[in-house]
């Protein structure tokens, strides 16, 4: 299905090329007089972004293998010009040479036949080499003007000699896998896959379909026999793709897999901003539509959605996932995935939206070397489109992180709670939004007496170098058996010096600690991955309850000054004892 969905699309690139054509960045162009003599060799330049690669150019192209394979009249500057060193360069030339000949036989083209004249000059008489000349860099000729490459008796030549070499050799027609039809396959599909030296793929390109190993052979097949495609579909398929990756506003680069995704249709939906930067505006947008369209108050559409995830290993390309659904089901399944990630933020006490990449990297150190698993932007984009549940695998990997640096972050508590709400079948739109003090799960406690623990100690200590999160985050959250008794007995002299020194903050922390150690029974010996998730849920809710509960007295403080009064100010008085 992946094959014919490319197919598809194909039809709607508005210039796909000429047949065995392709978007060449071509770096110098040779510049001819009608009767082939040399006027001059030109440097050309893209755009700012690729200046130095050349300009973008729809010349002849096929995929080559280890032989010697010559490009019609735009080549490599060993192929086309026979700059270098070596027989081989001498082999390659001679070749592109032979081809230019051949298209001036079959074409009488002028122009052609000027670029042959002007090749069977002696060195001496051609343009010389410059002093700096880039080996891999493409050129081109032109006449008076008019690039050859451009001519339609030449475009049609290329193609019958391009699809000539990539087609198998004695081979019956065979059903094409894409279109159905009795076609003769292609033994090479005729363009590489770019844009996955990222993820696994060489930088020459990658190979969709390809077997040269007894492996992946079958019933005698061979190369890509095992999957028959005839030329047609071989070019539309790959140039296909292709474009799709070109474009950013399709392709998503994420840890080691590049995912690419499309419509059926065209489509103004930003699947792309939603999914990397997760505007706030957008979310709510999409979340609203979606609530309405619970009640049947928006109009179904059935057009289809397609995402493949992608990378790359010994210069064949990996198909990792395939989500074919409807734009409808991708945005409903979109909007439950930030449905999922609703969470009170502990710093702002605001909810906040995350992209995806900011969730996959919730399970590595921040700025170090080492990537996201495939595993887990995978699991994140298949319920994005999909729907289902996270795999609890996710706690692990955030786990490991959060016990490494000794605290949490909005990612990695978002990322938590998305797994353990994505797996309720019931209630998960508010499952686990902010602090819920009826909540009498031993792990979820177990959390909440460690943020109240510190806070305590901040209060009666101040800001120090360590502190007992920086100490005992990573044993409390998997042994609470272990560490609690000795942290609640180290919190007492602190009690004891807030009651002297503050004893608002004193009253309201030995409330809460109060509370919270009356609820557990007894402390877990230790916690299940899933009781871990929990612990840090109730930590990060209480933090952020407590940043809440301290902006709003900040504020009532802030009013109190702005408007006083001898009521405001007794009032005011009593906040600034409570800390």
């Amino acid at each position: 299905m992946l094959l014919q969905a490319l197919r598809e699309y194909s039809f709607r690139i508005k210039d796909l090329g000429p047949s065995m054509y392709k978007l060449t960045p071509i770096r110098y162009e040779v510049q001819l007089d009608v009767e082939g003599n040399p006027i001059g060799l030109v440097a050309m330049s893209g755009s700012e972004r690729n200046a130095d690669r050349g300009l973008p150019l729809f010349a002849p192209s096929i995929v080559r293998s280890s032989g010697i394979t010559p490009l019609l009249l735009t080549d490599r500057i060993d192929y086309a010009l026979g700059w270098g060193e070596g027989r081989r360069v001498a082999q390659a030339h001679q070749a592109f040479i032979d081809l230019v000949n051949d298209c001036v036989v079959a074409t009488d083209n002028n122009d052609v036949r000027a670029v042959a004249t002007y090749l069977a000059l002696p060195p001496e008489s051609r343009i010389p080499m410059p002093d700096v000349a880039e080996s891999q860099a493409y050129v081109t000729f032109s006449v008076a003007g008019r690039r050859p490459i451009d001519a339609q008796v030449v475009r049609d030549f290329w193609a019958v000699r391009a699809i000539r070499t990539i087609m198998a050799n004695d081979s019956e027609d065979m059903q094409c896998i894409v279109c159905d039809e009795q076609r003769p396959p292609v033994r090479l599909l005729p363009f590489m896959i770019m844009g996955l030296k990222p993820v696994g793929g060489q930088s020459s390109g990658t190979a969709l379909i390809s077997a040269n190993s007894d492996v992946s052979e079958s019933y005698g097949l061979e190369n890509n026999l095992i999957a028959p495609t005839c030329s047609e579909c071989a070019e539309r398929v790959t140039k296909a793709l292709n474009t799709l990756i070109e474009d950013e506003s399709s392709r998503l680069y994420l840890g080691r897999v590049l995912y690419v995704y499309w419509t059926r249709e065209p489509t103004d939906f930003a699947w792309e901003t939603l999914l990397i930067g997760a505007d706030s505006g957008q979310v709510r947008a999409l979340l609203t539509a979606a609530q309405r369209g619970r009640i049947g108050a928006t109009v179904l559409d059935s057009t289809s959605f397609y995402c493949v995830a992608l990378s790359g290993s010994v210069g064949r390309v990996v198909v990792r996932d395939w989500i074919d659904i409807t734009v409808s089901e991708a945005r409903q399944n979109l909007a439950r995935y930030f449905m999922l990630q609703r969470l009170i933020d502990a710093r702002s006490g605001e909810q906040r939206f995350l992209g995806i990449r900011s969730l996959t990297n919730a399970t590595v150190r921040e700025g170090g070397k080492e990537g996201p698993l495939p595993d887990v932007g995978q699991a994140l984009m298949r319920v994005a489109l999909r729907g289902g549940a996270l795999p609890i695998t996710l706690v692990a990997l955030v786990m490991r992180r959060v016990r490494a640096e000794q605290g949490v972050t909005y990612p990695q508590a978002a990322l938590i709670k998305m797994v353990l709400a994505s797996q309720e079948s019931e209630g998960w739109e508010t499952y686990m939004v902010g602090l819920d003090e009826s909540n009498r799960d031993p792990a979820y406690l177990c959390g909440r007496l460690l943020a109240v623990l510190d806070a305590i100690q901040r209060a009666a200590l101040g800001q120090r170098n360590a502190t007992i999160i920086d100490r005992f985050f990573g044993s409390a959250s998997t042994a609470p058996l272990s560490v609690f008794g000795r942290l609640t007995r180290g919190a007492q002299p602190h009690l004891a010096r807030l009651r002297r020194d503050r004893p608002g903050t004193y009253i309201a922390l030995d409330r809460q600690l109060t509370e919270i150690t009356a609820a557990i029974d007894a402390f877990p010996r230790t916690l299940s991955l899933r009781q871990q998730g929990m612990f840090v849920l109730g930590y990060y809710h209480q933090k952020a309850a407590d940043t809440e509960a301290w902006n709003q007295r900040t504020a009532a403080r802030r009013a109190a000054h702005a408007n006083p009064s001898p009521e405001i100010e007794d009032e005011t008085t009593a906040e600034e004892n409570e800390g």
